[in-house]
């Protein structure tokens, strides 16, 4: 369940504004600050694996910075900041100097959103869509109940994939791979 909480500030302003104190997370829709609740287990230990496969790839190469809840501007007049559950941006996109306070210029080159039982289709889609106009070029919808990984390349159509299955980022970061059940890795631990 979502609640609006506030009325009418631009991004600037979000940023400024202080974390919720129960742990709630927030992010700011044409203009109108959204409550959401925390996140539960489920959710954070495949949101932890897949900045850990990410962060594994992509650190040593130093080609590019994953983030975990960190805001994105996906529109503007009115702001509108999302928070991916992680977000990739290369190393020409955002450079090491361009990481400060406020939110990056620039959106990531792929964005991250794992699904959470309070999160509805049209929610999705939304976010689905905000992020593909805004210019990220490749959206993840990880689904940890079904275990499966939905790529967006275009607002329109996704392509589930599951399992052994490989999920690669093309040339968003090239070379990546690794097989979607890698972000399940820790619940599998859980279930034995």
């Amino acid at each position: 369940m979502t609640v609006a909480t506030s009325q009418g500030i631009d991004a600037d302003q979000f940023a400024r504004t202080p974390s919720p104190i129960d742990g709630s997370r927030q992010e700011l829709v044409r203009g109108s600050v959204i409550t959401m609740p925390p996140p539960d287990p489920v959710h954070g230990l495949v949101q932890a694996m897949i900045a850990h496969v990410l962060i594994a790839f992509s650190l040593p190469r130093k080609c590019g910075s994953v983030i975990t809840e960190s805001g994105i501007i996906t529109e503007t007049s009115p702001d509108t900041v999302r928070a991916p559950d992680v977000a990739y941006w290369s190393a020409d996109r955002l450079p090491p100097r361009a990481r400060r306070h406020g939110y990056p210029s620039v959106v990531p080159n792929l964005c991250v959103e794992v699904l959470s039982p309070s999160n509805t289709p049209s929610q999705m889609r939304a976010k689905i869509k905000e992020y593909c106009f805004a210019g990220v070029s490749l959206v993840w919808v990880v689904d940890p109940d079904a275990r499966t990984v939905e790529v967006y390349r275009s607002p329109d159509r996704g392509e589930r994939l599951w399992g052994d299955e490989r999920l690669t980022c093309e040339t968003v970061i090239p070379g990546f791979e690794c097989k979607v059940s890698d972000f399940f890795q820790t619940l599998d631990n859980e279930d034995s």
